[in-house]
């Protein structure tokens, strides 16, 4: 068992893409080249150790051109860098000659460095098999044997280890940057939905009622078309509204609070009745509007799918640190459209416990007995909301 976990480990590295991110030459990137070369070339003349000078500075100098281009071909520049270093030493062996490099050929290693920051499981793997063979002929160029092995293979983990740590870290803050947008997205989702469906809902129920009695009566009728140009008008500005703040802003602001809950109550059909308790006490911002929103879509939810309701009840009480909010009404819930459950009808449920939760608190819908002769039952939406932000998360 612990050798297949170990060979689907070893899997899963060899099929890892590259890291994304950015990878054109920068210009910050010549200036790393202008500092080697610089200092190859110095270094070259003021060491008298240095063997072949002019086959050292040459082949340093080549190595770091191709440097730019590391973080967009990673594997490439390792192959060119050790390659060019492995012909020096085949030159040194060929020739008897101990191998002295310049010390400034410690800038070359920003190329295993990025092979293992920016490059693929598979280009990894081949870069390291390079790597190894690299500095076996470099230990034999040079006559010091395993310790220059040692010392190089210690560098290049430690360079690796380096790299992947970067990498790791880079790749956390893309997660936490892609859940941050996707918590914002939610987020105006679910202001989008309460703002507009709302208003929505009030106009189709409007305008069917309408159509129903413009013959019988066409003044109810003059009447419900006003209604409907009032909440259209009202919809078109609170959606210029969020899309102003999402433009100047980014995010939201501040919506509404308990007060607002006042004006849900209407006449209907069907009538909204709303009670707030006197002894409610002060709330939190965000569940002042958590409470609004809630209401809204639960209000909402009644003129979209309660079939025959007469009435719906909407009161917000508190208990000890918790407001509760309750939404009422008596009517028979809309079958679900065939083919799919009751339970996926639409995303109000599910903004609606979103916003619960997201503060720390509960919510409950489903059918209760609303009392009414002949057995019918109506719907409830249930809220239990910190009066103040404690359960923030």
């Amino acid at each position: 068992m612990t050798n297949i976990a170990g060979m689907r480990a070893v899997g899963l590295l060899l099929r890892r893409p590259p890291a994304p991110g950015e990878r054109r030459p920068r210009p910050d990137d010549w200036g790393v080249v202008a500092v080697i070369a610089a200092a190859v070339v110095v270094e070259t003349i003021v060491r008298s150790e240095v063997t072949r000078p002019a086959l050292a500075a040459v082949v340093t100098a080549a190595g770091a051109l191709a440097l730019p281009w590391r973080r967009q071909h990673p594997l490439a520049v390792l192959l060119w860098t050790t390659g060019s270093g492995a012909v020096a030493a085949v030159v040194h062996l060929a020739a008897s000659v101990p191998q002295v490099t310049p010390g400034s050929a410690v800038g070359l290693a920003l190329a295993p460095y990025a092979l293992y920051r920016w490059g693929s499981g598979g280009a990894a793997a081949t870069g390291t098999a390079v790597l190894a063979a690299s500095i076996g002929v470099s230990a034999a160029a040079s006559g010091n044997g395993w310790s220059d092995v040692v010392g190089a293979s210690v560098v290049v983990t430690l360079l690796a280890l380096l790299a992947e740590l970067n990498r790791q870290r880079v790749a956390s803050r893309a997660r936490e940057l892609d859940r941050a947008r996707m918590l914002e997205r939610e987020h105006i989702a679910r202001d989008l939905h309460d703002t507009v469906a709302h208003r929505l809902s009030a106009v189709a129920v409007r305008a069917q009622a309408g159509q129903v009695q413009a013959v019988q009566d066409p003044a109810y009728a003059v009447d419900a078309l006003r209604v409907v140009e009032d909440e259209a008008r009202r919809a078109l500005t609170e959606m210029r509204d969020l899309v102003r703040m999402l433009r100047e802003s980014g995010t939201p602001e501040q919506g509404p609070g308990i007060a607002d809950v006042l004006l849900l109550a209407e006449d209907g059909p069907p009538p909204v009745r709303v009670s707030i308790d006197g002894g409610l006490g002060p709330l939190a911002p965000e569940t002042a509007t958590a409470v609004f929103r809630i209401a809204q879509e639960a209000v909402t939810n009644t003129r979209r799918h309660a079939r025959g309701a007469t009435a719906v009840t909407v009161r917000i009480g508190r208990e000890a640190d918790d407001v509760l909010l309750e939404v009422c009404d008596d009517g028979r819930p809309a079958p679900a459209p065939q083919g799919r459950p009751t339970h996926e009808m639409g995303f109000g449920l599910i903004g609606m416990a979103e916003r619960a939760t997201a503060l720390g608190g509960t919510l409950e819908a489903g059918p209760v007995a609303s009392g009414r002769a002949g057995g019918d039952h109506g719907w409830a939406v249930r809220a239990r909301l910190p009066a103040t932000t404690r359960g923030v998360r």
